[in-house]
């Protein structure tokens, strides 16, 4: 029989809207069929479309939730149902009880058995239609096979009446929805839901969480975050004790978050092997697993207390790339959502639905998450390779930097600072800001950092180099700008050159504690066309005054005035007049380093000028340092041997036994965790001693004290080996640099007996 019937063009009316005689038919039909057939939860009419070489819903009348179990689009040559009778009297399915290839040719990704039959007439097929019931249920005979028949005969007969007429019997943009509830066993869910004896009030109140758990992962940036959602929308309302969610990745599971009393699943499933014969396994072949047992044997737990306990198993498919994926077709399904409820229970065939329905949420949310996770890693290892390792230790100036990422994006702005030692005992301090986030953004700020320091070595004044660094790059073709701050401290006089490119003037805090700007002309920033050179400004600093370099990212969230708010952070506190700059610069960013979101990246660079000869200024520290290649197993030991020999030079040797410990665990720490080179540097001041390990992970380190909860233990991030360093040490600190993060432990000279 043929696939052609008569057409018209597709009329233009609101999306959702049918006409309103082809709405009635199909409207009929779908009562009609689930009022003549025990049982059925749902029936849905799917119609041609315009090229005759698919199926498109045009309306489904049921219960929720089987109301959106219908798939919207359908190919013609798909193994649906639906597309199969249009070639063949009528097709069954059932739910999916075997893997994709094992012999089942073709089964829902739902827990409803479906029927469809074509709806034809006078030579021409308009559709199908397709009624659902639960998989509970013995399918259909023979009997209801010809009452569905004989239904959809008469729609085609109806059908054809409207295409004579020259009505487009055609499905709207989106398939029409009529909530039915038909008086059936089938459509009362398990209690807990709902008002009772309120038609349809179960099946709608599913539906919430599902639109909860939709609204929660749309904003979701991180696993953590698709963890809370999934405990807010999916452990409360079915009262589960647990939820662990796995990631497959070629040969094992691996966990990418819990909740609950979890640690037992923990522990058991994170690095299983996905060939192993368990319900994990199965749910990652696309069969969901809802496992009831008074005992460990039939569950994944690893639990093995004897006690009842039900566990559900559910595969999280990846995301569609193009449209609706085929029902029955095989999706990639990229993990497992683990759940464990006390006690013994049963699961509705409307609570399996849902659960489906909020698992393919899950697996496009993680997908989308681990996606822009791994496109910030290979931006951030780009910006990491673009910002110094490590700042130059001079005689007569001390540094201090910090780099903070945005948190509102996945992408990676084009912040950067700089410091290198010029001719003449002169010393530059860069700090910029390239527009936008965006892998050319990064890409762009190396390009500039390199053109300054290269001008800036040839000895050439600072408005000089901001000149030509702007010219180059308004010649390069990039549509990006660029603002940048250029000092050039003199460390013998105390002279001060300054340029600007669009960027916010420095601050300097005297030794007085006055906070005052170093003005320059603003100029233009980098990249845009000028015709006037590049001016600048010089200042002189006196001995124990403190620089301040900075980008927008640092201020620009205050509601005050950028420099107002820098002088704020610049000038309070009695830190200020330390002599550790590095926890002045930690006083100076507390708000950018704390939980608020950060929509810019932020960078700031502190120098402070000891002078020459004067008695008033702190001594310089003395310093040393030592690189441990990544993976030297022998790298404790190493650090260990370098900080003995620094302390016995410097006079020091009371100190060795402990920082030798300290060295050797922070160490340990970064090689393992990192696995990246690290980089060990000591320093000696006035009052205390300083040991600084810099590795390329940027997370910070937790002391993780042995806890009396296992699931606190569960929970606990490695770091216990800090609880030394707490104990030892007397103060410790971690912050991130740009390329990574530094963990600083100060050991008080004041302490020594």
């Amino acid at each position: 029989m043929s696939t052609s019937r008569p057409r018209s063009a597709r009329p233009s009316r609101p999306a959702g809207i049918l006409d309103e005689d082809l709405g009635t038919a199909l409207h009929g039909a779908a009562r009609e069929a689930l009022g003549r057939l025990d049982g059925v939860v749902a029936a849905g009419v799917h119609l041609l479309d315009d090229e005759g070489t698919g199926l498109e819903l045009a309306l489904v009348g049921g219960a929720p939730p089987s109301l959106f179990m219908l798939p919207g689009r359908i190919r013609l040559d798909s193994a649906d149902p639906c597309a199969r009778v249009i070639s063949v009297d009528d097709a069954s399915a059932p739910p999916r009880t075997a893997p994709a290839g094992s012999g089942q040719e073709f089964a829902l990704p739902h827990p409803y058995v479906a029927l469809s039959v074509p709806v034809a007439a006078a030579g021409s097929r308009f559709g199908t239609l397709t009624v659902l019931r639960p998989e509970t249920s013995d399918g259909h005979d023979r009997s209801e096979r010809q009452v569905l028949h004989r239904t959809a005969d008469r729609l085609a007969a109806t059908l054809a009446g409207l295409a004579e007429r020259g009505t487009a019997v055609l499905a709207g943009p989106v398939p029409a929805l009529v909530p039915m509830w038909p008086d059936s066993a089938a459509d009362r869910p398990a209690s807990g839901w709902g008002v009772s004896g309120a038609p349809g009030s179960a099946g709608t109140s599913m539906m919430y969480p599902v639109r909860r758990l939709t609204e929660m992962l749309n904003r979701a940036t991180t696993v953590d975050d698709i963890v809370e959602a999934a405990q807010e929308c999916i452990m409360t309302p079915f009262d589960a004790r647990a939820l662990v969610m796995v990631r497959a990745d070629q040969d094992h599971v691996w966990v990418l978050g819990h909740s609950g009393v979890s640690s037992g699943m923990v522990r058991h499933l994170h690095g299983a092997r996905t060939d192993a014969a368990s319900p994990v396994t199965d749910a990652l072949r696309g069969i969901p697993q809802f496992l009831a047992a008074a005992g460990p044997q039939a569950a994944d737990s690893g639990r093995a207390d004897g006690k009842p306990r039900t566990e559900v198993y559910l595969p999280l498919p990846g995301s569609s790339p193009f449209g609706d994926l085929q029902a029955g077709e095989q999706q990639g399904v990229i993990g497992v959502s683990c759940l464990s409820f006390g006690g013994l229970r049963t699961f509705s065939t409307e609570e399996k639905a849902v659960l489906g329905m909020m698992a393919q949420s899950l697996g496009a949310a993680t997908e989308r998450v681990e996606l822009g996770s791994r496109q910030r890693e290979v931006a951030e290892c780009l910006q990491r390779t673009l910002l110094p390792a490590t700042l130059p230790d001079l005689p007569r100036v001390t540094t201090a930097a910090r780099y903070w990422p945005a948190t509102t994006t996945f992408r990676v702005g084009g912040d950067w600072y700089d410091v290198f030692p010029l001719p003449g005992d002169r010393l530059a301090l860069v700090v910029g800001d390239v527009e936008g986030h965006s892998m050319e953004s990064a890409a762009l700020m190396g390009r500039v950092r390199t053109a300054v320091a290269a001008y800036a070595s040839e000895d050439h004044p600072p408005a000089t180099v901001i000149d030509r660094v702007g010219r180059l790059l308004v010649t390069s073709g990039s549509d990006l700008t660029v603002t940048c701050c250029l000092v050039v401290l003199d460390t013998g006089d105390g002279t001060v050159e300054v340029a600007l490119a669009g960027h916010p003037d420095p601050l300097v805090r005297d030794a007085d504690g006055t906070v005052r700007a170093l003005r320059a002309p603003a100029n233009v920033p980098l990249g845009v066309p000028m015709t006037d050179a590049c001016q600048g400004r010089e200042h002189r600093l006196d001995a124990g005054s403190t620089l301040m370099l900075y980008t927008n990212g640092l201020v620009d969230w205050r509601t005050t005035t950028p420099e107002g708010r820098a002088r704020e952070l610049f000038g309070s506190g009695s830190v200020a007049t330390s002599s550790d700059l590095e926890q002045w610069a930690d006083h100076v960013s507390a708000d950018v380093s704390g939980p608020l979101q950060r929509r810019d990246d932020a960078v700031l660079l502190m120098a402070r000028y000891e002078g020459v000869g004067n008695a008033g200024a702190h001594t310089a520290p003395r310093t040393g340092g030592m690189l441990i290649q990544r993976g030297d197993l022998l790298g404790a030991r190493t650090a260990r041997a370098f900080v003995d020999d620094r302390l016995h030079t410097w006079g020091l040797p009371e100190l060795s036994d402990s920082l030798q410990l300290i060295a050797s665990e922070v160490v340990t720490n970064a090689l393992i965790h990192a696995g990246s080179d690290v980089d060990v540097r000591l320093r000696a001041f006035d009052d205390h001693v300083r040991l600084e390990v810099r590795d390329s992970r940027s997370n910070p380190p937790v002391p993780s004290p042995l806890a009396l909860s296992e699931e606190d233990n569960a929970d606990a991030e490695h770091g216990r080996g800090l609880l030394i360093v707490d104990a030892l040490g007397g103060a410790w600190n971690s912050f991130p640099n740009g390329r990574g993060k530094n963990v600083v432990v100060d050991m008080p000279l004041h302490d020594l007996t």
